[in-house]
């Protein structure tokens, strides 16, 4: 409606000229109010990931030893996906969940090597709830990037509290962090705080929500828990402990821990009148980590569960087997009917979720996005046309660049098809343990070559890279990490074998937002350390199924030289041992290229430095 007033300021006129302009407000006012209503009605969004907790970690789906009563209560008013499958590592499922897009195609392989960065050019979930007026906030592990244009801040969410890297301790996290009174990043800036993560992460949640429960809200709550080290109170594990049927009583209670706070999330939710209009989901990021205990001989990843309870599936975190990708998945919403025990048991995957929460909250996608993943809201309601005859890709590979068919699974009703040799059929043998392959030889090649056909569309995506930007404001300076480097010098044979802990060198890719004059500054230790480059220092260590910590001694390095290379430039310089770092100032062109440094020791042994900051000047 186009409504336009001309006020003549006559005497004659002016009681007219008032009587309209307060028509006008009243008008104006009731259409404000309007819209503000229809915003208000809009659900709220609360994705909890727990980390590293599988199937059979809750008592709900048959555990007998472990007690998750709130879990347990929201199984029960929530509908459940019962073939839900994920990436069976941390980063690549974050990825696929936060763009509906298969974690191939996000750049995000693995979680380590460079490959846990997402793309700059995807765009998740947070932006396009940004977009349709919600606030947008995440606590705990993001695990998708630290740096500029990686972090949850370029990706929508307004307001951030994280942990660094892939888990508290890590080499990317703030020094000394151990999970109580840690420092974590607020907004960008470093920030102590007081407490055990998974409480701080919860306690925040709720003064974000409470700040911003006039207007719908997207909080995405991802818990560094149950993560290694297992650290947490006694008070938790103690419970568990002592008994010979749980593998790891520290796991336990750190899950233990991660109930309760979900249980003062939903009461709080109620208090303040909010929980029928919230859409809450439960999930976790890959198969259980330390729940479970292999049998003699049994391989560490892909073997037979001996101890614990696997939901009596093969294989843990990071296996190609139901144990390393099939996870909880409950999703509960009052006030969209959604809060009955219900179980839907057709085959489902993460990259779902995000056309699910914009169909449930009739999001505007103002950019084409196209998803791998398809809406559940049809299976919600009872049509599972489209999901009758999918087929799911789940991989994990430890490796730079993707290679066809190494520990993927293809999944399809109840068949599995693992590194395209090795053939299941769930419905005679949930275990995994005799491989049909020989018997069925069509099937197997009718699988073979619907795999190829996914690999040819998705493949071609490979080439597109992650740079960290320096040099812009966005980020300036920037603390790069040997967590994320990369290596070109891998034959396909090492990167089956190689091991990361035997990596000690490799580069990082980098985009120089503007040409000008740059510090570089090779470190050993991080900057917050104090450390100089020629000390050990004191690291601590989480005692195997325990939350005993122990204290070793780092060992004392005698570098004797340095060297960089990046673009055209190459320099090298002594070392200092009782300084800190060593300092190179470079001029450098705008544009991609690749960054090394090198420490080279006394014996000769050359190893990369393990953070660098670099900052425009």
């Amino acid at each position: 409606m186009n409504l336009i007033l001309r006020v003549n300021c006559s005497q004659k006129s002016k009681s007219l000229s008032l009587f309209l302009l307060g028509v006008l407000s009243v008008f104006l006012t009731s259409c404000t109010s309007t819209s503000e209503v229809k915003q208000k009605e809009k659900p709220n969004v609360i994705l909890i990931m727990v980390d590293d907790q599988g199937y059979g970690d809750i008592a709900a789906h048959g555990n007998e030893w472990i007690k998750t009563p709130n879990i347990d209560k929201l199984y029960s008013e929530s509908t459940r996906l019962t073939d839900y499958h994920v990436s069976p590592t941390c980063a690549p499922t974050r990825a696929a969940i936060m763009t509906g897009h298969h974690n191939y195609r996000t750049g995000v392989f693995f979680t380590i090597k460079g490959r846990s960065l997402i793309l700059e050019k995807e765009t998740t979930m947070a932006q396009v709830f940004k977009e349709n007026g919600y606030s947008t906030a995440m606590f705990g592990k993001w695990h998708l990037g630290d740096n500029y244009p990686f972090r949850p801040e370029d990706k929508g969410f307004d307001e951030v509290l994280m942990n660094k890297g892939g888990g508290v301790g890590q080499t990317m996290d703030y020094w000394d962090n151990d999970y109580f009174n840690d420092t974590y990043v607020h907004n960008g800036k470093l920030e102590k705080y007081e407490g055990y993560c998974t409480d701080i992460w919860f306690d925040n949640a709720k003064k974000f929500i409470e700040s911003k429960k006039d207007k719908p809200f997207f909080c995405y709550l991802s818990t560094n828990a149950a993560h290694s080290p297992y650290w947490v109170d006694d008070k938790y594990s103690e419970p568990y402990a002592n008994n010979e049927n749980i593998p790891n009583a520290a796991f336990y209670g750190m899950i233990a821990n991660i109930d309760e706070n979900i249980g003062n999330l939903v009461t709080y939710l109620k208090e303040i009148d909010l929980m029928d209009n919230t859409i809450l989901i439960f999930t976790a990021d890959n198969g259980s980590a330390a729940g479970n205990k292999m049998g003699k001989g049994q391989d560490r990843l892909d073997g037979f569960i001996a101890k614990g309870n696997n939901a009596g599936m093969r294989g843990v975190k990071a296996s190609m087997y139901e144990g390393g990708h099939r996870v909880p998945f409950y999703i509960h919403w009052k006030n969209g009917g959604i809060n009955v025990g219900k179980d839907i048991n057709d085959l489902t995957a993460h990259y779902d979720i995000f056309p699910t929460l914009v169909d449930l909250c009739n999001l505007e996608l103002k950019k084409d996005l196209k998803f791998d993943g398809s809406s559940l809201v049809p299976l919600m309601k009872g049509d599972n046309s489209k999901f009758e005859d999918r087929i799911v890709y789940v991989n994990t590979q430890f490796s730079t660049d993707p290679v066809p068919w190494k520990r993927t699974a293809l999944l399809h009703k109840n068949w599995r098809l693992v590194e395209g040799t090795e053939l299941y059929d769930l419905n005679t043998d949930p275990e995994q343990r005799t491989n049909i392959a020989d018997k069925y030889p069509e099937k197997v090649k009718e699988y073979r070559a619907k795999y190829d056909k996914w690999w040819a569309e998705i493949s071609p995506t490979f080439v597109e890279k992650p740079y960290f930007i320096i040099g812009d404001e966005a980020e300036n300076p920037t603390t790069l990490f040997c967590h994320d480097w990369h290596s070109e010098t891998f034959t396909p044979w090492q990167q089956n074998h190689i091991r990361m802990a035997q990596i000690n060198n490799g580069f990082w890719r980098v985009k120089v937002a503007e040409a000008g004059t740059y510090t570089l500054k090779l470190r050993r230790w991080p900057a917050e350390s104090g450390l100089a480059l020629g000390s050990g220092a004191e690291v601590r260590q989480a005692l195997a199924g325990t939350s005993v910590t122990a204290s070793e001694k780092g060992k004392a390095l005698k570098i004797k030289n340095s060297r960089i290379k990046i673009q055209d430039i190459e320099l090298s310089k002594e070392v200092d041992l009782n300084a800190e770092f060593v300092e190179y100032t470079v001029e450098l062109k705008k544009g991609e290229t690749h960054f090394y440094t090198w420490f080279t020791l006394e014996d000769g042994v050359e190893l990369g430095a393990y953070f660098v900051e670099i900052e425009k000047i």
